[in-house]
Order: C-alpha cells, then sequence, then structure tokens
C-alpha cells in the first residue's frame, strides 16, 4: 500500500500546473459535498428521533406559541409538552387567540408575580386572615384571591380549574391551586416567574372545624345569603363558594352582579367545584362585553384556556409520545373512541359495545365488516391503516373491537388497527400513576381526527374540547338496551354545565337558563339541565 501511495505521488508530480489545480479543485468540491450530506444525514437522524415532531409537522411550520396564547418565558426543558404539543396535531387550531385575550393574559401574569406566593403582599394578605376585620369600607387593594379546592375526578378538576381561572381574570384575582392533591405531578406551573400552587401552611387549609367546606361551612356565601345574614354593610375577609352538583340556586347565582358587588369587596375566595360553570358567566351583564372581546368565537372558550393552563409534565408528556408513535404517528387516519359507564355495577356491557359498533359505523367513522368471500378482493393495492384509539377503565370493549377487525376484513379494504393505553377498571382518583394516565390518555384522544364519548363525561368533555374536536356523543344507555339512534353529533366543542342555576340573574328571573341567549343552549347529552355555549350562526 505505501508504495502505491509512492508511485501516486511521483506520477501527481509529473503533472502540469494546470492540471495540479484541476484536480485540487475538484477533490476540495468533492470534500465540500461529502462533509453537507453527511451534516444533512445526522440533523434528519436526529429530527426522526424527536419524541414530539412528526413528519406533518416538517411539512407545516408550527406555531409554539399559538398565535401569543403561551410566553416564551420558559425554559423548554423544564416542561417539553409547553412548546411541543402543536407538533403532534396534523394541523393548526382553526381557532386563533384573539389580540384581546392574548393582552389580557400578559397582564394577568404580571398581576400575578406582584401577588403569588413568596411576595410581600401574598404575605400581608394571609396575615390579614387571622384578623376577623370588617372590610365594607376597607380598601383591599390589587391583590385578591381566590383558593380552588381540588374534588372529584380529573376531568372536573380540569373544567373547574379553567372555569375558575376565567372568573379570575374577568375579576382580577389571583388563582391559587389547592396543592395538597397531585396537580404539580400531573401539569406544570402555567405562570412565568411564580407559582399557582397554593403553599402548604395557607391558614383556611388548617381550619379547626369539624367539617370540611361544604354549605355548613360558616361563610358559605349561599348558605348566608339564604339565612340573610351577609350584606353590604358587613363584608367578611374570606368566603367559601360551593358550586358542586348539590348547589342550591344561592350557590350557583354568585357570578350575578348584585352579588358581584358584594363578593368584589372581600379580599379571599374559596371555591369548591365539579362543573363547568362558564357558560352561567356570560348572564352577568357586566361581564358578557368582556367576554365577547375575549372570545369572539363563544364555543371555544375552553379550548383557548386549556392550551394556555394545561401542560403535561414530562414524565406524562412521555407516555404520549410513546404511544403516540407507536400506535398512532403512521396511521393514515385516527379514530378515538371514550367509553364511561355511568353504573354501580360498572364493567363489559354488550348493549354497550353495540352501541359503539352501531354509532361508528352510521356515522362512517369506522366500516362494515366484508363478506367473507370478498377477503381476496381488497388486497390489490395498498391499504389505508385507521388507527382507533378506545380508553376506558375496562379493556373488554378494544378487545373486542380489535378481534372484530382481525378476524374479518372491512367492507372498504382499511386495515383497522386498535389500541388501548390503559385498562385500570376501577377509578383511583389522587394516586399519582394514575392520574397521570388519564391526562396521558386525554392528551391522545385530543390528537385524533375524529372522536367519540360518553354522555355526562367530564373526561370527554376534557378530551374533545383540548383537540377542538366537535364530538359524537353516546346517549346514555335505558336500562341494557342499545339507544336508537346511539350516539348524535354535537353542533359546539365546549363543554356542558351539567347542573347549571335554573334561570338567568334579576333581569332574567323566572326565564329558563336555556334561553337567554342564543348562544347559550341545552346540551345534548343532557337535555333538560345541561348548557353549552354554542358559537352564532
Amino acid at each position: 500500500m505505501y508504495h502505491k501511495f509512492q508511485i501516486s505521488g511521483k506520477v501527481f508530480m509529473a503533472l502540469g500546473l494546470k492540471m495540479k489545480i484541476l484536480i485540487t479543485v475538484l477533490f476540495s468540491c468533492v470534500l465540500i459535498w461529502s462533509t453537507m450530506l453527511l451534516s444533512s444525514s445526522n440533523n434528519n437522524f436526529k429530527n426522526y428521533f424527536l419524541d414530539d415532531t412528526t413528519s406533518d409537522s416538517k411539512e407545516t411550520p408550527r406555531d409554539k406559541l399559538l398565535g401569543g396564547l403561551l410566553t416564551a418565558d420558559f425554559d423548554e426543558g423544564s416542561c417539553l409538552s409547553r412548546y411541543h404539543k402543536s407538533f403532534l396535531y396534523r394541523q393548526p387550531s382553526p381557532y386563533k387567540a384573539s389580540e384581546y385575550l392574548v393582552s389580557k393574559l400578559r397582564s394577568y401574569e404580571r398581576l400575578h408575580k406582584r401577588c403569588g406566593p413568596d411576595t410581600n403582599a401574598y404575605k400581608k394578605a394571609t396575615e390579614n386572615l387571622v384578623r376577623d376585620e370588617n372590610y365594607a369600607s376597607k380598601s383591599v387593594g390589587e391583590c385578591r384571591y381566590i383558593v380552588w379546592v381540588a374534588g372529584y375526578g380529573l376531568g372536573n378538576r380540569m373544567l373547574t380549574l379553567a372555569s375558575v381561572f376565567l372568573y379570575a381574570l374577568l375579576t382580577e384575582r389571583i388563582i391559587l391551586v389547592d396543592n395538597r392533591k397531585d396537580v404539580n405531578d400531573i401539569l406544570c406551573e402555567p405562570f412565568p416567574g411564580t407559582s399557582w400552587l397554593l403553599p402548604l401552611d395557607f391558614p383556611l387549609m388548617n381550619y379547626t372545624y369539624a367539617y370540611s367546606y361544604n354549605k355548613e361551612y360558616p361563610r358559605c356565601y349561599g348558605t348566608m345569603v339564604k339565612n340573610h345574614t351577609i350584606n353590604s354593610t358587613s363584608i367578611p375577609h374570606h368566603l367559601y363558594l360551593h358550586n358542586l352538583h348539590d348547589s342550591r340556586d344561592e350557590d350557583k347565582m354568585f357570578f350575578c352582579e348584585k352579588d358581584q358587588s358584594l363578593i368584589n369587596k372581600v379580599p379571599w375566595l374559596i371555591i369548591q367545584a365539579n362543573v363547568y360553570f362558564v357558560p352561567s358567566l356570560w348572564f352577568n351583564p357586566t361581564f358578557q362585553p368582556e367576554l365577547m372581546k375575549l372570545f369572539p368565537q363563544k364555543d371555544a372558550v375552553f379550548h383557548h384556556l386549556a392550551r394556555y393552563l394545561f401542560h403535561p409534565t414530562n414524565q406524562v408528556w412521555g407516555m404520549i409520545t410513546r404511544h403516540y408513535h407507536a400506535h398512532l404517528a403512521r396511521a393514515d387516519e385516527t379514530l378515538g373512541i371514550q367509553i364511561r359507564v355511568f353504573r354501580k355495577d360498572a364493567g363489559y356491557f354488550q348493549h354497550v359495545m353495540d352501541q359503539i359498533v352501531s354509532c361508528t359505523q352510521r356515522a362512517k367513522l369506522l366500516p362494515e365488516l366484508a363478506a367473507q368471500e370478498e377477503t381476496q378482493a381488497n388486497m390489490t393495492y395498498t391499504p389505508k391503516v385507521k388507527a382507533v384509539l378506545v380508553t376506558s377503565l375496562y379493556p373488554e370493549y378494544s378487545d373486542n373491537l380489535k378481534n372484530m377487525f382481525w378476524e374479518r376484513p372491512s367492507s372498504t379494504g382499511e386495515i383497522i388497527e386498535v389500541s388501548q393505553p390503559s385498562g385500570e377498571r376501577v377509578q383511583q382518583t389522587d394516586k399519582k400513576l394514575h392520574d397521570q394516565k388519564a391526562l396521558a390518555e386525554m392528551y391522545l384522544l385530543s390528537l385524533t381526527d375524529n372522536i367519540v364519548t360518553s354522555a355526562w363525561s367530564t373526561f370527554g368533555y376534557v378530551s374533545y374540547s383540548i383537540g377542538g374536536l366537535k364530538p359524537w356523543l353516546l346517549h346514555t344507555p335505558r336500562g341494557n338496551k342499545t339507544p336508537d339512534p346511539p350516539c348524535v353529533r354535537s353542533t359546539s366543542m365546549e363543554p356542558c354545565y351539567l347542573t347549571p342555576p335554573s334561570h338567568g340573574c334579576d333581569a332574567d328571573w323566572g326565564k329558563n337558563s336555556g334561553k337567554i341567549f342564543p348562544f347559550v343552549k341545552s346540551c345534548e347529552d343532557v337535555v333538560y339541565s345541561g348548557l353549552k355555549l354554542h358559537d352564532e350562526l
């Protein structure tokens, strides 16, 4: 080999000057081209393995700040989902945040930074809680608070967090989140340079009363109104707002104008809720013009608030991306099916399985099964793949769906691939891993092209609304019979307020709350009591 190089060197020396220059230029060009090609290959190799990137995101540049909805003031690595979620959606959301909402969010972030935990303002405000003062004629200052108390399942919690945050935005209060549960294990901090977590030494979480926050709590606003023990001349330092499924109208009407004139003077509000009460805020004539500016598209309220507030922690984000790339990313089309059985003896029921099949086939979301003799006819071309994501406490539903399309071909020739991330059988609220799996499944459902969800399910409400999807809602079965029709397509992607007040505020007292405004209508799945926001047609 050495002699070969010696001979090559002698030959090169014998060449003329022009030929030497030509060879040198050609060699340099080949070297540069090889270097560029290698660099490009390395970049492609790295991009291929990024958890939050798909081929679609390479073709369509995505706005990681979601049109200004998010601020760029966070470190990306501390919460990967915050800026990377948009890369997993096949198309950018058609619902754009208004400039007014973006401006309002930036103003709120500055206020939270001035008044949040570890500030002098917060310290002073909590010290005042131990003094039994009358705030009827006392200035509260700019730092007023509303504390969200955790309760019920994860879907309820996310709906109520969004509701309470919107109320805080409208009333210029600081939202603080009960930190005794697992909020910090599933969601990242939403506000830059501060925290929304209520310090564990907050005085009102260590009260000495024998009962928890409920209608019997001495400072429960609804009870005080009912007993006429509160008025504009006697304002306490805190009030408890009870907005659960068992709330009375006195509890639910706290948002009305006359109630707000009194509540606005109270420095601290404690609220416990398990319902999405956003639709009722529109009944307040002071709130409504502000809400119109914040949300020109009225059926996108939760969609925007959720994308701003809720960012899965890195552990949950890992669950999401792993399942997404393994089961959904390469499919031609995706379908999400969320199944919740509201029965004491909940489990697998054949009439529910029949309802799911009937709904998805009537809506053309899943194909019919082919006759056995058609098996070979559909094998002459590369078939499309439709990935079906099923979420349920019970794995039997996805197992049956999977077997159905494995044992028989589809009439369209599509390959139906069914997956289910988990099947816990029992809801285990407040268990860290269970709640992490639940949040991961909500986000996976939101990534699908179409979605079918169970009626009354807050888990389903969160999933389709985050994804900007108008769902097919499965009607609640009566007895053991499959409903006919099995489902209905919603005209709005907003969650349902399951137990709203029966009427409006003073001007609309006695008028059915579902008939006050054309954009606040009855829910498709809770016809006689629920309320839902719709965009005006």
